[in-house]
């Protein structure tokens, strides 16, 4: 008969060869709280930890590209204005221009001022407003945790530039444009900071996933050499232990049969 404390044992090995198995199949030294509690709480939160920076360098990025389009709509207002500016200066030599070039002038002034009203409230991403003052400020989820930074997208409308009612048929100042100007180059000027700013976000993110998975892969990944060689010596123990007890149980029959034969 196969006594408790041996068949306490075959259970045993028999659940360390599941084990080993289970673990070479999966890679992983940690597949259930019963392997290793403590660890597997522990890889838990580094993996929250290392998908919160990858999702959040996602973020950046997808951010960036977000200032890149409004960059871009601003290039062109502000090469629209550098323009308007040229013409307001010819339009102030009334020494050559009557008030018909003056109004020929204002024509191309006007088509120019459209272009530049309809990159302030056509430019989108991802279906939202940028350039209209719709947006404001706009957080961007960089961190792990959801925490990150702001970035303000300006207002481009020709009435916030104050270039609506630019006219050179009429009394105008050309340090209207010269103002609206300089509020584009400023505007450009803090999507340029945030766009580097995001950029070394990414690079530290992505650190920062690299080390945290790197030590989670140390606390949970299975180490193949060892995992084989313990493999081997518990399928070894198992097939010891099965002779052994075979080998036991001959015996006690051959001890019953000679009872039996003396009786």
């Amino acid at each position: 008969m196969i006594s408790g404390i041996g068949r306490s044992q075959n259970v045993s090995l028999y659940q360390n060869l599941q084990r080993n198995y289970q673990q070479l199949s999966s890679g992983k030294k940690i597949n259930s709280a019963a392997d290793n509690a403590a660890g597997l709480a522990i890889a838990q939160k580094m993996l929250s930890q290392s998908n919160g920076y990858d999702m959040g360098t996602r973020n950046a990025a997808t951010s960036q590209d977000m200032v890149n389009v409004a960059d871009g709509s601003l290039s062109t207002i502000t090469d629209s204005l550098q323009r308007i500016r040229e013409l307001g200066i010819q339009a102030s030599n009334t020494a050559i221009y009557g008030e018909d070039d003056r109004a020929a002038i204002q024509q191309e002034i006007d088509q120019l001022k459209q272009s530049i009203s309809d990159a302030g409230k056509n430019t989108q991403f991802n279906g939202r407003n940028l350039l209209d003052g719709s947006m404001g400020s706009s957080h961007v989820a960089s961190g792990p945790d959801g925490s990150g930074m702001d970035i303000n997208m300006p207002n481009a409308v020709l009435e916030s530039l104050g270039i609506a009612d630019f006219d050179v048929t009429k009394e105008f100042d050309i340090s209207t444009i010269d103002s609206a100007i300089d509020k584009v180059s400023s505007a450009r000027s803090g999507l340029g900071a945030a766009y580097n700013r995001l950029g070394h976000t990414i690079n530290y993110n992505a650190y920062a996933s690299y080390n945290i998975t790197a030590s989670r892969s140390r606390l949970e990944d299975l180490d193949y050499g060892q995992a084989v060689s313990d493999m081997k010596k518990n399928s070894l123990l198992q097939e010891y232990r099965l002779m052994m007890q075979r080998n036991q149980e001959n015996e006690n029959g051959r001890f019953i049969q000679l009872l039996r034969f003396q009786s």
